[in-house]
């Protein structure tokens, strides 16, 4: 008898993707993605270059070109964290009782298991909210909510502008919330006289405002800040322009202290500049550290730090500031007890996954996997709108 293989499988498989439930996953294909169908174990590293600023000199003739200064090129690491399968089987009997619904059971299973996937890619993309640099808006308010008011999102990408974000590739994912408030209140997004298009009013495409491509998450979901009230600069030359970590004391705990996500802004010359925090502190004094650039304005010793409310966030960003990469998961040498393997990508989300089928003791047992992990390598390019 010739061995079995998953050929037979296939149209099973691309019947799925097509019925396979399609929540809001907006971040997977707004993110800059290394979907390769290569194998990575867990825990591997994926190393980025991250070049410095260069300084610029004068132009002098010479005989000669001159020396050219040095650099130290630093690096941000990505581990691909997650190697997740979802499995699913069927005995024999069980085959037999479903009878002409089996093939349709198979293919639903295998849905919602690419489902299953791609949200917790999703969720992993949408927790990279904490590395962002600042924020703009109201916190507990959804964006958008005068008509014809699109200063949320101006000043959210004003931020990466100031930042020194390139214009082109520029992203803004909302909120559930907020995507609703958007094409609920901005009533000239889509009428086609004044849109140009009717993408929003018939397909509900929101497609491109102000150079920046629109999507919607499902998982940009609340934040709820930390409890600390009372903190206070304590460095006697107080933290410079540009200063990320910031030394902190006369705080009181409340439990939570400092959350990383916390929107925080200083007493002194700043309180219109909202920062980010991505690394917390749970004690009553010590350091906090602000996403990159830090400090817009310097900030004198003692002045006092307030976390802002509990909120919703949305993304504005460009491209380079998330990235993702994917691979399949790590076999062992001569592989494993698995009858046959195929990989496949989404063609939703572009990712690659693997289905595997392992014939066992009057069972058969279907599994889809895929090892991923996320990592913010240009953080500075990534802000907040609040909502």
């Amino acid at each position: 008898m010739s061995a079995n293989t998953l050929t037979g499988l296939i149209p099973t498989i691309y019947d799925a993707l097509k019925v396979v439930a399609n929540e809001a996953v907006g971040l997977i294909g707004a993110v800059s993605r290394d979907s390769q169908a290569s194998r990575a174990a867990k825990n591997q590293t994926v190393r980025s270059p991250v070049v410095p600023a260069l300084s610029a000199e004068d132009s002098t003739p010479a005989n000669v070109s001159p020396e050219t200064t040095g650099q130290t090129v630093a690096y941000t690491d990505m581990t691909i964290s997650k190697v997740r399968s979802v499995p699913f089987n069927v005995t024999g009997e069980e085959g037999l009782s479903l009878g002409p619904n089996y093939e349709v059971w198979k293919r639903d299973n295998v849905a919602q298991a690419i489902r299953t996937l791609r949200n917790e890619m999703e969720t992993d993309l949408a927790a990279l909210y904490a590395k962002a640099s600042r924020a703009y808006g109201t916190a507990g308010t959804a964006p958008f909510g005068t008509a014809g008011d699109m200063t949320d999102l101006a000043n959210t990408l004003r931020i990466l502008a100031d930042n020194g974000a390139p214009d082109t590739d520029l992203r803004c994912v909302l909120s559930m919330p907020a995507w609703a408030s958007l094409i609920g209140k901005q009533a000239s997004l889509f009428k086609v006289n004044e849109a140009g298009t009717d993408d929003l009013l018939r397909r509900g495409a929101i497609g491109e405002l102000f150079g920046c491509m629109v999507g919607k998450s499902w998982k940009l979901g609340t934040h709820t800040k930390g409890a600390g009230v009372g903190y206070d600069i304590n460095n006697g030359s107080g933290e410079a322009i540009g200063q990320t970590t910031i030394t902190l004391d006369g705080g009181t705990v409340n439990t939570t202290g400092i959350k990383a996500g916390d929107v925080v802004t200083f007493a002194g010359a700043s309180t219109a500049h909202r920062y980010v925090v991505t690394t917390g502190l749970t004690a009553v004094s010590g350091d906090i550290v602000i996403g990159a650039p830090g400090l817009r304005i310097a900030e004198a010793d003692a002045a006092e730090m307030t976390i802002g409310d509990s909120y919703t966030p949305s993304l504005g960003f460009h491209r380079s500031a998330l990235h993702m990469a994917v691979r399949l998961p790590a076999l062992p040498e001569g592989g494993d007890a698995a009858s046959d393997r195929m990989t496949i990508t989404d063609p939703i989300t572009g990712m690659v996954m693997e289905f595997a089928v392992y014939r066992q003791y009057r069972q058969v047992r279907w599994e889809v996997s895929a090892a991923w992990g996320v990592a913010a390598p240009n953080p500075e390019f990534l802000a907040i709108m609040l909502g």
